[in-house]
């Protein structure tokens, strides 16, 4: 099974951009949640099941979709690193 990065960028297959904030329990279930921010309009906070989550894309509801997972890390390089030593 894949892993969360917590704190980690992901996004989903159909665009947007979202960070992981953190692995919860639902207290009735004891599934295990994620919540995740919204990084555009208002950066609200949502909450997934973990399954779900990690889960592929229907690529035969949406065929069109290059992305094989729902949500999928992405690998942002810091900028900061270009003006160590300045």
């Amino acid at each position: 099974m894949r892993e969360i990065k917590i704190h980690g960028i992901y996004r989903h297959f159909k665009g947007n951009y979202y960070l992981v904030e953190e692995i919860v329990k639902n207290s009735e279930t004891l599934e295990d949640m994620v919540v995740y921010r919204k990084l555009y309009e208002d950066g609200s906070c949502w909450v997934r099941p973990l399954k779900d989550f990690l889960e592929e894309v229907n690529h035969e509801k949406y065929p069109k979709v290059k992305q094989k997972y729902r949500f999928e890390l992405q690998e942002i390089e810091s900028v900061m690193d270009k003006f160590k030593g300045e």
